[in-house]
C-alpha cells in the first residue's frame, strides 16, 4: 500500500489494548455504504442494490477481531429530503452520527464531489466541532472503477471538500469493497479511533437486527432488482408472521421444521403494483424465489415464502402510513 494513496493513517491499533464501539457509515444515496459494510463483516448484513437510497434501517454489522471489536451501523442515504419519509430517514442519520464514535464518509471514487457530498460535509462539520467531537474518516469508495490518476485526482478533491468546510478529516482510505482492495487497511483505520473497552456483543454475532428485519430487507433487495428508477422510494416491505408450520420437522432424521413466512410489499399506486407483480405473476414469483433462498441461509431452516403486494396510496406523505409501515 503506498502512502500517496493513504494519507494521515492513525496509530494504536495492535498494541496490547482491546477497543470497541460503534463506527457509522454515511454518504450520499447509492455511495456504495451497504456493500462496503459487508465486505467489512465478512457476510451479508445489508441489502445492496444498484438503484440509490435502498437502505431504510439502521443495520449493524459486527467485525470480531482479538484486538477490537467494531460495531458498523449503516443508515439511509443523507440528503436533501422532498417528501416526510425523507425527513424521517435524514432525521435516523442525524440521530445515529450523534452517538457514535467515528464516523466514515462514504465518497465514491467514479462520481466527481457533488453538491450533494458538499450537503453532507456541512452537516458532518457540526459535528466535528461540537462539545463531543467526532471524527470523520473520508472513504473514497469504489477504488476499482476508476485509474489510478483519476483516483488520485478525486483523492485531493475529498481533501478540499474538509478545507471547504475549515476541517480535517481523520484518515483519507480509497477502498473497493467489490475486489477487496484496503478493506483491512480501512478495518484497521476505524478500529484505531474507537475507545479502549470489552466486547460489546457475544462473538459469533454479526448484526443485532431483529430476524424479520432482516427478512424483509432481503425481500426487498429481490424486489428491486430490474425495476424501474421510481421504484426505489415507493417500495416498503412489512413481515406479517414467521411461524413454524406444525410437525414439519424432524429432528432425529436431521430435517429442519419449515417456516412460514408471511410478506406484505407496499407500493403507492396501481401501476407500481402491476410491476413488482409482472405478467402472470411472473415477476413476484421470481422475487419470491430469490428472496427464499437468502431467507433459508438467514434462519438456517426451510422456507415457505407468501408474498403479497397491496397499494397504500401516497404512503411517503402519509404520516399515519408511515408509522403503519414502520418508518
Amino acid at each position: 500500500m503506498s502512502d500517496d494513496l493513504h494519507p494521515g493513517r492513525a496509530t494504536g491499533v495492535g498494541q496490547g489494548l482491546h477497543r470497541s464501539g460503534f463506527a457509522c457509515l454515511v454518504g450520499r444515496p447509492n455511495a456504495g455504504k451497504s456493500t462496503l459494510t459487508n465486505a467489512l463483516v465478512g457476510q451479508k448484513v445489508a441489502i445492496t442494490s444498484g438503484r440509490p437510497q435502498t437502505t431504510r434501517h439502521t443495520i449493524r454489522g459486527i467485525v470480531h477481531r482479538p484486538d477490537a471489536q467494531l460495531i458498523l451501523v449503516d443508515t439511509p442515504g443523507l440528503h436533501r429530503p422532498r417528501t416526510l419519509l425523507g425527513e424521517r430517514l435524514n432525521e435516523l442519520v442525524r440521530d445515529t452520527l450523534s452517538e457514535v464514535d467515528i464516523i466514515a464518509f462514504c465518497l465514491p471514487a467514479d462520481q466527481k464531489v457533488g453538491p450533494g457530498d458538499r450537503y453532507i460535509a456541512a452537516q458532518l462539520a457540526q459535528l466535528m466541532s461540537g462539545r463531543r467531537a467526532v471524527p470523520v474518516v473520508a472513504v473514497v469508495t469504489k477504488a476499482d472503477l476508476v485509474e489510478r490518476g483519476a483516483l488520485l485526482e478525486h483523492l485531493l478533491s475529498v481533501q478540499e471538500l474538509a478545507h471547504a468546510v475549515d476541517r480535517e478529516w481523520a484518515d483519507i482510505v480509497p477502498v473497493s469493497a467489490q475486489d477487496g482492495y484496503q478493506v483491512d487497511e480501512l478495518q484497521d483505520v476505524l478500529v484505531s479511533h474507537l475507545p479502549e473497552g470489552p466486547e460489546l456483543y457475544p462473538g459469533g454475532e454479526l448484526t443485532d437486527e431483529p430476524e424479520a428485519v432482516m427478512v424483509a430487507e432481503l425481500v426487498r433487495e429481490a424486489a428491486l432488482e430490474g425495476v424501474r428508477d421510481e421504484l426505489p422510494h415507493s417500495l416498503a416491505v412489512v413481515v406479517e408472521e414467521i411461524v413454524e408450520r406444525e410437525g414439519s420437522g424432524d429432528p432425529a432424521k436431521g430435517r429442519p421444521p419449515l417456516l412460514d413466512v408471511r410478506v406484505n410489499l407496499f407500493v403507492e399506486r396501481e401501476s407500481q403494483k402491476a410491476i413488482v407483480i409482472g405478467r402472470g405473476g411472473s415477476r413476484l414469483r421470481a422475487v419470491g424465489s430469490e428472496a427464499r433462498r437468502g431467507i433459508e441461509a438467514l434462519l438456517g431452516s426451510r422456507v415457505y415464502l407468501d408474498l403479497h403486494v397491496k397499494v397504500a396510496k401516497d404512503w411517503q406523505r402519509d404520516p399515519k402510513q408511515l408509522r403503519r409501515l414502520g418508518f
